[in-house]
């Protein structure tokens, strides 16, 4: 561990917002408040409020993206590897946000939050909710901390569809877009992994029409869906390396339905690992609102290049070769719409065989695009106020 070059220590802050009467309008058409979000900041915002960068999590990923929360903390933030001092997002020059999104279940309002009309979990009372609710409430908080415009936006899979969401919903809010493995729409691949995943889930007995908080969690139908979430996350060249065919035990054969490969040895952690830290309800909504993205149809009636007219920003848009659940195809489809639009865009196809996870690993690759494309704006933010003085 070394924390010499992290942020150091930080710590989870609640923004609370959409107090009654002024409850937020989610796009299913429902209201509710008041509502949280649980943030983290890393970095100091300039004077003129001009190097805030904010960062997008993923489907299970949370606020804390970076540092630690005390001296004996061993794991830091999910994305400590990019964010830090002269890191790929570097917190000496940039101004770092990340928020847990609404729906989430590690500090902002998701399902399982207290309905405070019955002093109960919301469950499944809690509205359906999109990829666009999760950017207005983040954009409530931007709003919150006084920044008029965002220098960039930043996000891997679910994030990046943020990522795409805010360059498109709130074009002058924002100077440039990082979507990295993403889409703007999944497959009926993407869809039907996270349909099993759901079914999975709620076929569990102790899910119980997803009131289960004061009795037993559905534990065993959770953490299999997460076994086949994360099978999508990785290739099956990072499979074979890290276990190929190997066994647990000297006799390969065990003649009974125990594990028997080290693989699902290690799904089955996997699996578990995350019932201990995530609420199952929340991973149903947001594989939901991850399913129902579609850009095109939002902003394009249908067509992707109409969505992205209404952009304004720069784009560096990044893919993985080893990604399977987001291909590169995708991104090449959106890079082309933006073109379309004469919208700056930077592409890259990272050769690397971790799979659609490769943004959360050690990746200099990755790291010296982000920090380029980031200085570069920079700079032209810089200078621009140094022309304005004169």
């Amino acid at each position: 561990m070394n924390k010499h070059s992290s942020v150091g220590l930080v710590e989870k802050k609640f923004f609370h917002f959409a107090h009654p009467p002024n409850e937020m309008v989610f796009e299913c058409g429902k209201k509710l408040g008041p509502l949280t979000l649980a943030y983290e900041t890393y970095g100091e915002l300039n004077r003129d409020k001009t190097n805030a960068v904010l960062v997008l999590h993923a489907l299970t990923g949370d606020s804390h993206a970076a540092g630690y929360y005390s001296e004996n903390d061993n794991k830091p933030g999910w994305w400590d590897l990019m964010i830090g001092p002269g890191k790929g997002i570097d917190t000496n020059k940039y101004f770092v946000i990340c928020s847990n999104v609404l729906g989430g279940c590690r500090g902002s309002t998701g399902p399982s939050s207290i309905d405070p009309d019955t002093g109960r979990p919301y469950s499944l009372n809690f509205p359906a909710i999109t990829i666009g609710d999760m950017v207005q409430a983040q954009k409530y908080l931007i709003q919150h901390l006084g920044i008029e415009q965002l220098l960039a936006v930043v996000g891997g899979s679910m994030g990046g569809m943020q990522a795409l969401e805010w360059s498109v919903r709130f074009p002058d809010m924002v100077r440039a877009a990082i979507p990295i493995a993403t889409t703007t729409k999944h497959s009926s691949m993407a869809i039907a992994f996270n349909e099993v995943a759901r079914q999975a889930i709620m076929k569990d007995p102790n899910w119980n029409n997803g009131d289960y908080y004061e009795n037993h969690h559905p534990s065993h139908g959770q953490a299999v869906a997460r076994m086949i979430g994360h099978i999508t996350y990785l290739s099956d060249t990072a499979l074979k390396i890290k276990f190929g065919r190997t066994h647990q035990k000297e006799t390969k054969f065990t003649y009974n339905m125990e594990t028997d490969f080290q693989v699902g040895e290690y799904l089955a952690y996997q699996g578990q690992k995350f019932v201990d830290r995530f609420d199952a309800n929340s991973l149903l909504y947001l594989t939901k609102a991850s399913d129902h993205f579609e850009l095109a149809d939002k902003y394009g009636q249908g067509s992707l290049a109409e969505a992205f007219s209404h952009a304004r920003c720069k784009y560096l848009v990044v893919s993985f070769t080893s990604d399977w659940l987001y291909p590169t195809r995708q991104s090449r489809t959106m890079v082309q719409a933006m073109k379309k639009n004469n919208l700056y865009v930077n592409f890259c196809e990272i050769l690397i065989d971790y799979g659609h996870d490769s943004f959360l690993v050690e990746n200099p690759r990755l790291f010296s695009l982000i920090s380029g494309f980031l200085d570069k704006e920079h700079r032209s933010i810089t200078k621009q106020g140094e022309n304005n003085a004169l």
